[in-house]
C-alpha cells in the first residue's frame, strides 16, 4: 500500500464515524416504523427493532471501514444466507433502498456520499432478492 493510499480517509471517516452511522440507522428504522410506504419491509423485521438496529449499525460500521463490530460478534456477515428466510422481491428491495435514501437525506449526509452508498446499497439489496416480483 502506498503512502497516498494510507492517507485516504475511509467511508466511515467521511460519513462522520460511529455517531453518524448510529444516527443514520436510527433514522432508517424510525422511518420504517412511521411511514406506511415501508410496511412491507417493516413486516420482515421483529418487534421491537432494537436487535435489528444494532446489527445494521455494527454491520455498517465495519462495511464502511470502521470497527468490525458485526464480525466480532457473529463472524462473516453472510448477508444472502442470513436473509434467505425472508421473502425479498423487487418491491422489498425498492422499499429498503427508498427508506435508506430518505434516512441519509434526513441526517444530512453529503450528496456525493449518498450517491456512493446508494450505488453499493443497490448492488447488495438487489443480490438479496430471493423471490420473483
Amino acid at each position: 500500500m502506498t503512502t497516498e493510499e494510507k492517507q485516504q480517509p475511509s467511508a466511515f471517516e467521511l460519513i462522520g464515524g460511529a455517531e453518524k452511522i448510529r444516527e443514520l440507522v436510527d433514522r432508517f428504522y424510525d422511518l420504517m416504523e412511521l411511514e406506511p410506504e415501508f410496511a412491507l419491509i417493516r413486516g420482515l423485521h421483529p418487534t421491537p427493532l432494537d436487535g435489528s438496529r444494532d446489527k445494521l449499525y455494527w454491520f455498517l460500521c465495519g462495511w464502511t471501514g470502521g470497527p468490525d463490530m458485526y464480525i466480532e460478534r457473529f463472524g462473516h456477515p453472510r448477508l444472502r444466507a442470513r436473509h434467505l428466510p425472508y421473502a425479498i422481491a423487487s418491491s422489498e428491495r425498492d422499499q429498503w433502498l427508498r427508506c435508506m435514501a430518505w434516512a441519509m437525506q434526513d441526517v444530512g449526509m453529503e450528496a456525493t456520499m449518498q450517491e456512493r452508498l446508494m450505488h453499493s446499497f443497490y448492488q447488495t439489496a438487489d443480490w438479496m432478492r430471493n423471490k420473483a416480483g
